[in-house]
């Protein structure tokens, strides 16, 4: 892990941090003109060593070719978040200001100019979406999983929910929790459960070829000890991220959600899984339609959400796999 300061950083909330810091990590080896360089956010809850997975000779991005950088995005425990900072849950952050963080990171590190391709999944992909819409000249290509340039209501419900049932512990205040809540985090992972996966995937009990011995075991393990992992006041600053996503919120657009997406210039692939509860294929493709360079693959798969994540899942990481050989190797 390798930290890089900013200070006297301007939030988009207009909060002013003296001190705020970027964590990221580096796969592979920069070239002597800068060219093969990979951005690769992280996603909601994610630290970069959980979205790695895919870096390597045989995988979706591969290390021996490019140079992949993982930056973590503010709010995940790693970067400044609530957990590190003497603000807490004051202070809100934005992908603007991810992107923004992210854009001096590359100049002032690695003389970056251009990024060859921006690989987004979830969360990823809303800041690829910011990446194209606010630096058209500096992203070639971009590759969104399973993620929207802005949220819509309904995942906004979702959104909404995971933040009730955590803040619903007693544990919590009303600006910060006191202990663990160990009811909130129950309830939160199995919202999040019953969102992430399709109907289908429950219906065919995926998770007991995953070795889980009931779906109990499944909730808890898979879902609920991961969520345990992270600081709650994290998890709530990742998810005001989320529900105020807008790729048109910002001094450039000035809410034009349509000029944002037609702003961008880089080859798109917009890729949502066919059973994704909550970046439903209908929003991912009418978003595709206003970019003007799109191409629209969606990801056949009963994984819903996960199917962007496919760390368990060799069929689809390798649909994934071969969209981005194709997508790398499109002449611009």
């Amino acid at each position: 892990m390798i930290p890089f300061t900013l200070k006297n950083f301007v939030l988009h909330c207009g909060e002013t941090l003296p001190e705020a810091q970027i964590i990221y990590q580096t796969y592979g080896n920069l070239n002597v003109d800068r060219t093969n360089a990979i951005l690769y956010p992280t996603s909601y809850g994610a630290q970069h060593s959980d979205i790695d997975w895919l870096i390597r000779s045989d995988g979706i991005l591969d290390p021996t070719q490019w140079f992949v950088i993982i930056p973590n995005m503010f709010g995940n425990g790693l970067s400044t978040s609530p957990s590190n900072s003497d603000r807490g849950l004051e202070i809100r952050f934005s992908h603007v200001d991810n992107v923004r963080a992210q854009q001096q990171l590359l100049q002032k590190v690695f003389q970056i100019e251009q990024l060859a391709l921006i690989y987004g999944w979830s969360m990823g992909a809303q800041q690829a979406y910011h990446w194209g819409a606010l630096y058209p000249d500096r992203v070639q290509r971009i590759a969104a999983l399973c993620g929207t340039a802005r949220t819509t209501d309904h995942n906004k419900v979702f959104l909404q929910s995971l933040r009730a049932a955590l803040t619903a512990d007693p544990a919590w205040t009303g600006t910060r929790f006191e202990a663990i809540p160990d009811r909130g985090f129950p309830a939160f992972a199995r919202i999040y459960a019953s969102w992430a996966a399709s109907q289908a995937f429950y219906r065919e009990g995926i998770y007991y070829k995953l070795g889980y011995s009931s779906l109990e075991d499944y909730l808890v393990r898979a879902w609920e000890a991961g969520y345990r992992q992270r600081d709650p006041h994290n998890l709530l600053a990742m998810i005001d991220t989320w529900l105020h996503c807008d790729v048109s919120d910002n001094s450039r657009y000035q809410g034009n959600y349509q000029a944002a997406l037609n702003a961008i210039q880089a080859k798109t692939f917009v890729m949502p899984a066919t059973t994704d509860l909550y970046f439903t294929p209908e929003d991912c493709a009418a978003e595709a339609a206003l970019i003007p360079n799109a191409e629209y693959h969606p990801i056949p798969s009963i994984w819903g959400h996960r199917a962007g994540n496919p760390y368990q899942n060799p069929v689809d990481a390798a649909f994934i796999r071969s969209k981005i050989q194709t997508l790398l190797q499109t002449d611009l």
